[in-house]
């Protein structure tokens, strides 16, 4: 919609406003050239990858022949925005929406969990006839309401949390060979993780072209997050090259970009390229292509190795290294064939509005969204982008604060925690803070912010709940890495090799009055391992860049103990045993539940593994 307030009142709209879409049907509303058959659409998503880990984007150190291909035909947004992580990132793709609203802040402690009222472009999706499938990382939730079939995707093949090794992952897993979770279940597949994921989509993609029915295929690649495991043959020709930080984080992008290849053929050779929407995209900014100095802030500083198109700051950085990131869509169908710049200030949330409108979707009118459809820029009319204002941030705390990490940005302007003031047109590394030349400018910002950040406020109470006793999910296995701590919940595999010492609550939703079964554990169940044990070293693979664990710590547990509702009860360990075990009566409803483990020595820590069952 067009506005005609002025200034500051303009600002407060585009920044506070909710673009709401109901049902677009009509012809006038599709693009033009487009048939009447629904476009599939595939979306790729990149972990780590960050706008300079393109060759066609200036890099001069790494290849990337089919990315730049993609590139090469597709409209290409300049100023493309996200979260500087990757869980917010994804909530805002996912829904439309920003990623405050939904309840993921963060990357752990309970914050990485997308709220149960939050509506999916799968669930869009599905609604309007089509397939829908997840092949790689979701991070948004590794239990009952939050899990991908739990939100709209029909056929579900993802690791667990936020990465390959971290707590809710498969015990051991290294990136080949990997066990996983496939429509609810654990099954294991021969290969390495990227490959596995582009496989397994192309499959549905098949089966859903002989089924005669559009689908919507979700590719988040957990590469080239950490850990930096590839095959020698990816990396090796990216060592020994002083102007790259990390040989093995090239040779991630280089084997994702040879899935791309394999990828855009099938769709050319199958006949599914003309009316497929095709959208490459990446989490944050780069985690691995670029190299701060150690004596500057580990995230925000200048790069002084490797390449990161001229920003400043690296994945997590409120610069724009942070969160600047590329968006290439490609659509023969729809006229989205030639390379074009698109320079106007666009964001993650804007992807699903544009799919509603790119793939004439039905949506319900109660629907509303942050983001607005792409569609008029791609056509070449930028009338509603001109002065619009994008706001991105990392919390990464329990509660979020004012202006913390932040970045408001309107054309090339850059308010950056409120007190920085940048001007990319001229300084487009930010290292000249201009704040005190424009303070009127400053002042205008900062009230857009101050009404923005009140509308958002009183959602931060609404936190997502885990449900235990759901015909859906029973038992439920809850993982450390949820933990409501004010520290940094385990989340890493090492983490619980070491014997991490820390304690937090899972916030829960009895779904059902009744009798529950607790278990107690020091190591994951599929381990078998029992609670005084020490896990052997996941061994090295030779050719690749997995190397040896560290060997289990043996820890000295004593006694149990379990709080939840007005339940508490303890009793001694039995350290020979795999868990311990507790019976308690729960009353329907929101809760919490916390447990602890004492040692010998009288250290106290949480069970990292606690499963909750109703019987």
């Amino acid at each position: 919609m067009k506005h005609s307030f002025k200034h500051t009142a303009y600002l407060f709209i585009m920044a506070c406003s909710l673009i709401t879409f109901s049902s677009c049907t009509s012809k006038e509303k599709k693009v033009e050239g487009v048939e009447d058959d629904k476009p599939n659409v595939v979306l790729i998503l990149v972990d780590d990858q960050g706008y300079g880990d393109i060759a066609a984007l200036g890099n001069p150190y790494i290849k990337t022949p089919n990315i730049d291909q993609l590139h090469a035909t597709s409209a290409r947004f300049t100023d493309y925005h996200v979260n500087p992580t990757c869980a917010p990132t994804r909530a805002a793709l996912m829904t439309g929406r920003n990623a405050n609203r939904t309840g993921v802040w963060h990357t752990v402690n309970g914050r990485s969990i997308l709220l149960e009222g939050e509506i999916t472009a799968a669930q869009i999706m599905k609604d309007n006839g089509y397939a829908t499938g997840i092949f790689g990382k979701w991070h948004l939730g590794d239990n009952y309401p939050s899990r991908p079939q739990d939100r709209g995707f029909e056929e579900v093949l993802i690791h667990g949390g936020g990465g390959i090794e971290q707590t809710m992952d498969q015990w051991d897993n290294d990136y080949f060979n990997d066990t996983y979770h496939h429509n609810g279940k654990l099954e294991k597949f021969e290969g390495f993780c990227t490959d596995i994921w582009f496989d397994e989509a192309m499959k549905f993609m098949a089966k859903n072209k002989a089924e005669n029915k559009p689908f919507f295929c979700y590719l988040p690649t957990n590469a080239a997050h950490t850990p930096y495991f590839v095959a020698d043959k990816y990396s090796d020709p990216y060592k020994d090259n002083e102007n790259i930080p990390n040989a093995a984080f090239y040779g991630l992008i280089a084997n994702v970009d040879e899935n791309i290849g394999k990828l855009t053929e099938y769709l050319n050779s199958s006949g599914l390229m003309d009316n497929t929407i095709l959208i490459f995209m990446t989490d944050n900014g780069t985690s691995a292509g670029a190299k701060i100095p150690k004596t500057d802030d580990r995230l925000d500083g200048f790069v002084t190795t490797g390449f990161n198109a001229g920003m400043r700051g690296i994945k997590a950085s409120k610069y724009e290294g942070g969160h600047r990131v590329p968006l290439f869509i490609h659509w023969k169908n729809g006229g989205i064939t030639v390379g074009k710049d698109i320079d106007a200030l666009t964001a993650h949330y804007d992807v699903l509005p544009t799919l509603i409108d790119l793939c004439d979707l039905e949506v319900k009118d109660d629907i509303k969204f942050d983001g607005q459809s792409l569609k008029p820029l791609i056509q070449g009319d930028d009338s509603e982008f001109k002065d619009r204002i994008v706001i991105t941030n990392s919390q990464r705390i329990a509660v979020p604060e004012a202006w913390r990490r932040t970045s408001l940005m309107q054309g090339k302007w850059r308010l950056v925690d409120g007190t920085e003031l940048y001007d990319l047109k001229t300084d487009p590394e930010q290292r000249n803070n201009i704040a005190d030349q424009h303070p009127e400018k400053v002042e205008e910002y900062k009230t857009v912010y101050d009404a923005w950040w009140a509308e958002l406020l009183p959602g931060y109470s609404d936190l997502p709940r885990i449900y235990v006793g759901h015909a859906a999910e029973n038992p439920t296995t809850l993982y450390c890495h949820d933990w409501h701590t004010e520290t940094i919940s385990p989340w890493h595999q090492r983490h619980i090799r070491e014997g991490y010492i820390d304690n937090g609550y899972w916030l829960l939703k009895v779904a059902e009055a009744g009798t529950y079964n607790i278990k107690l554990r020091r190591w994951p169940s599929e381990t078998k391992l029992a609670l005084g044990a020490e896990a052997e070293i996941r061994p090295e693979i030779p050719g690749t860049s997995v190397s040896t664990s560290k060997k289990g710590k043996a820890l000295q547990t004593k006694n149990a103990r379990i709080k939840i509702q007005d339940e508490e009860a303890w009793q001694v360990v039995d350290a020979t045993q795999e868990y311990v075990e507790f019976t308690v009566d729960l009353e329907a409803g929101d809760t919490q539940l916390q447990t602890w483990f004492t040692l010998a020595d009288k250290t106290e820590l949480g069970a990292y593994y606690v499963t909750v069952e109703k019987i």
